[in-house]
Parts: structure tokens; C-alpha cells; sequence
């Protein structure tokens, strides 16, 4: 077939005349066609190649259409089986397409109901393959082996995750924000056998508690103040496939009673319902807390505890494989050069410096690092210059360093610009309580310094001001009045 067709169709049809036209009908409109007069030698072109769409006579010398289709399936062909059927046999057609048929089209065929169907087909087989294709995508980006991390610690846990993917057992993940704990929550998914349905996940700390329950359970309609239509909660949704618990030990009590009981009795009942709903669903939870303490402390249920931890392990912080960090950095560097499309390396310096730091938001925020790293840098190396707190100011004392990094969840939640970012950067590190100088300029020596606009300056300022990151004018008013300090620069 060649690549610039619309797709490959399979005629099957005795009458040697109805067969020649449909041919030509067909080709016509930029089908790849090929056709057979019976049943068998369909099959036997069918073993050999690969079509999009079978067009059968329901009625053949030797085999029937709905033969066919068996024999289509059986061979596990993705494609659609559209049965030609005279007036007399639409019932028997009825029954083909019960069997998997795609459409049944009744003799004489009228060429514009024939280009329909064949073009409808068309498309609901190229949304299969591409479902396929992503499937396989995703199998192949959560395989166990593409999980970047050489460590010893790593290895081991690889082997459990390999152990315990196969079977249906609850999975608990600990380990700090960052480190992956749904990245391998997805590997476990993805090497199952639920592999072929999707992963669905809730983040139990982002949700509030008055809508969790109805996220997780469902609800039917009027069973409160704005229910109105049925929702179908994750755990149904989930049914024979793997719902992902992401920060259980934020779950309240009283939440954690109803999950407990989900889990036991394999079952849930729709808030406001009174049906009860069986369920298959594969448990993998994570959290960042520890839960034995959290039992101690009385907010966590010990029995949800033992129900959740058949199956633990806890993933290492960055800080304890940091050996592991030249494997990453290359990993996120070919990922961005594939988005993109350059091809960057950092400098030996920079990647001394990644290593020496303690990354308190482990893999996620180097990944976050070189992104902006990336993008900043017009080089085909990474150099120091375009390193943000992490890496260019490691030399600083370390208050520098702490004062930043402290706050780098704000200063990606906040979107700075880069402008903006640079401008924040700048500041903290001349703010003596960051550990920086004892001075600071004046708003038109900072502005040339970084290449911006006295206007981009007092914007970037009053955002800053107003994000709770730093407050110049305040500052500069402090040093005023501060002995021994000027806020400008000698």
C-alpha cells in the first residue's frame, strides 16, 4: 500500500460486475483496494497484508460475511468489517453486526451512503490505532528500565517494583515531594495487567474535604445543593484499572473511615444512592508524611494503615543518590532538546555544582532548574551565567543560598517572567540578610545592570511587593536608617 493512500480496503464479493465497480469506486477517491471473490481467498489476502476496512457480501459461494468477520478477529486486526447484505438477509446482517460488524449496507449500494460509511469506518480506525499507538507509548515512557537512576538504593528498588507490577497487591510509596512517586506508581500501572486501561490519580491534599468524597465515590443527582446530574466518582471510573492516592496522609478522619471501608468491602455506594457498586480497582498510595507518627499523633486510622501497607517501600531523596544527577541532567536534556529542537550539554562547572547541592525539592526542581536553564542559555552550552539560585550562587555563604531556594516553590507558582526573575535574584543576593552586600543601587544602576527598562523595573518591583517576595522600597527604607549602611552603591 503506498503512504499517501487514504487507507486499505478489502473487497469481498462474488458477482464479478458489483465487484469491478465498488474496485473502482473505491480507487477513485484514493483507496488503496484490493478483492476477492469468496470467503477463503479473503482470508488467505487478509493473513498476508494489513487493511483498514473489510467490505463483505454477506452471502459467498463457499464461506459467509460473518465468517469472515470471525476469522478478522481471530487474527487480531485492528480494522472494521462492513457487511453488503441484499434485502432479504437484514436480519441475518442485524446478527453480523451484534458479532463486531461496523455497518451493515443494503443492495443496490448508493455510492454517496457507500463513501459515508467507508469514510466513517476510516475514522473510527484511525482513533483505535492511535489509541494503540499511545498505549504503547506509554508502556515503553513507564517501563521499569526507563526509570533514570543508577544508585544502589534505586536498583533495589526496581527489583520490587518489577516483583510487585504483575499482581493486584496495594501499593504504599513514601518518600519527600518530588522524588516520583506517581512516576512509579505509573510503572507499576503500565507493567500490569490493567496496563491496558487508563491511570487515574487524585492529589487527596489538593481537594478539599467537602468535595473529596463526592471526587472519589460520585454522586447522584439531587443528592445535595447543586447535584444536578449523576457523577461517577474515580473509583468507578477506575473499576478494573489502578486509581492513584497521591498525599494519603492528608486524608481527614473521617474521609479515611470511608476509604477504609471501600477497601475492605470492595464496594461503594454513590452519595445520595442506594445502589451498591462492586469494585476491581488496584490501590497504590503515596504520601511524604510518616504515617507511623502520624498514627501516634492520633490522625491517621491504624487499621487504614495496615489495609494500605501490604506492598512499601520509600523512594531516596535526591540528596542521597547524588551520583545519580549526571544520569538526570542528561535525561531532561534530551527531553528538552526534543521540545525544543536544540541540543545543549552543561558545563562540567555547572554539573559539579548541581551535584553539590542539596536539591530540598528533589528531582522535580532540578528538572525545573535546567528547564530554565535551557531556555535562558543561547549557547550551546550551559555556563554559569544562566544557572538560577541552585547552581550559580553555590559559592555564596550559605544563608545566600537558603534564603533563595527557601522559596523556589513561590517563585514557579508566581510565573515570574524572566525579567522578573532575574530582577528577584538580583536583590536577595545584595540584601545583607541573604548574605550579600551591605548595599543596594538605585533603581536606574540595577535596570542598566540587567539589561531592562526603568518601567520593567518598577512593574517587576511592585509584583514582587505584591507576591510577598521582597519588598525593595521597604528594604531600601530599612538600610536608609540603618547605621553604618547606604542603599547606594560606593
Amino acid at each position: 500500500m503506498k503512504d499517501d493512500t487514504k487507507g486499505a480496503i478489502l473487497v469481498v464479493e462474488d458477482d464479478r460486475n458489483q465487484r469491478g465497480i465498488i474496485k473502482t469506486i473505491l480507487s477513485k477517491e484514493g483507496f488503496y483496494v484490493e478483492a476477492a471473490d469468496c470467503g477463503k481467498k479473503a482470508v488467505d489476502i487478509l493473513k498476508n497484508g494489513n487493511f483498514d476496512v473489510i467490505l463483505t457480501d454477506l452471502k459467498l459461494p463457499d464461506i459467509d460475511g460473518t465468517e469472515v468477520l470471525r476469522e478478522v478477529r481471530a487474527l487480531g486486526r485492528t480494522c472494521h468489517v462492513i457487511i453488503m447484505t441484499a434485502f432479504g438477509s437484514i436480519p441475518s446482517a442485524v446478527e453480523a453486526t451484534k458479532l463486531g460488524a461496523f455497518y451493515y449496507l443494503e443492495k443496490p449500494l448508493e455510492k454517496d451512503q457507500l463513501l459515508l460509511v467507508i469514510t466513517n469506518a476510516m475514522n473510527q480506525v484511525k482513533l483505535l490505532k492511535d489509541n494503540i499507538m499511545l498505549k504503547d507509548q506509554l508502556r515503553d515512557r513507564f517501563h521499569i528500565d526507563n526509570i533514570v537512576g543508577a544508585h544502589g538504593a534505586m536498583e533495589e528498588l526496581y527489583k520490587i517494583v518489577r516483583r510487585v507490577a504483575p499482581t493486584n497487591s496495594t501499593v504504599l510509596i513514601h518518600g519527600e515531594s518530588g522524588t516520583g512517586k506517581e512516576l512509579f506508581a505509573k510503572s507499576i500501572h503500565y507493567n500490569s495487567p490493567r496496563k491496558g486501561k487508563p491511570f487515574f490519580a487524585i492529589n487527596c491534599a489538593a481537594i478539599p474535604e467537602t468535595l473529596l468524597e463526592s471526587e472519589l465515590f460520585g454522586y447522584e443527582k439531587g443528592a445535595f445543593t447543586g447535584a444536578l446530574a449523576r457523577q461517577i466518582g474515580l473509583f468507578e471510573q477506575a473499576n478494573g484499572s489502578t486509581l492513584f492516592l497521591d498525599e494519603i496522609g492528608d486524608l481527614t478522619r473521617s474521609t479515611q473511615a470511608k476509604l477504609l471501608r471501600a477497601l475492605q468491602e470492595k464496594e461503594i455506594r454513590r452519595i445520595g444512592g442506594k445502589e451498591t457498586i462492586k469494585l476491581d480497582v488496584r490501590i497504590i498510595a503515596a504520601t511524604n508524611k510518616k504515617l507511623e507518627q502520624e498514627i501516634e499523633a492520633g490522625r491517621f486510622r491504624e487499621d487504614l494503615y495496615y489495609r494500605l501497607n501490604v506492598i512499601a517501600f520509600t523512594l531516596p531523596p535526591l540528596r542521597e543518590r547524588p551520583t545519580d544527577i549526571p544520569l538526570l541532567v542528561e535525561h531532561f536534556l534530551k527531553k528538552l532538546d526534543g521540545i525544543h529542537g536544540g541540543r545543549k550539554t552543561v558545563s562540567d562547572e555547572v554539573l559539579a555544582c548541581l551535584m553539590q547541592y542539596s536539591w530540598p525539592g528533589n528531582v522535580r526542581q532540578l528538572e525545573s532548574v535546567l528547564e530554565r536553564s535551557y531556555i535562558m542559555c543561547e549557547a550551546g552550552t550551559i555556563g554559569m551565567e544562566y544557572v538560577p539560585a541552585e547552581g550559580r550562587y553555590y559559592s555564596q555563604p550559605r544563608a545566600a543560598i537558603d534564603g533563595i531556594t527557601s522559596r523556589l516553590d513561590e517563585l514557579i507558582d508566581a510565573k515570574l517572567t524572566a525579567a522578573e526573575y532575574r530582577l528577584y535574584l538580583y536583590l536577595t543576593r545584595l540584601d545583607p540578610r541573604d548574605g550579600g552586600s551591605d548595599h543596594l543601587l538605585e533603581p536606574k544602576e540595577i535596570a542598566e545592570h540587567l539589561g531592562i527598562s526603568r518601567d520593567t523595573f518598577f512593574v517587576g518591583v511592585s509584583k514582587l511587593k505584591e507576591l510577598g517576595l521582597y519588598d525593595y522600597k521597604a528594604r531600601v527604607n530599612e538600610l536608609k536608617h540603618s547605621p553604618g549602611r547606604s542603599p547606594r552603591k560606593e
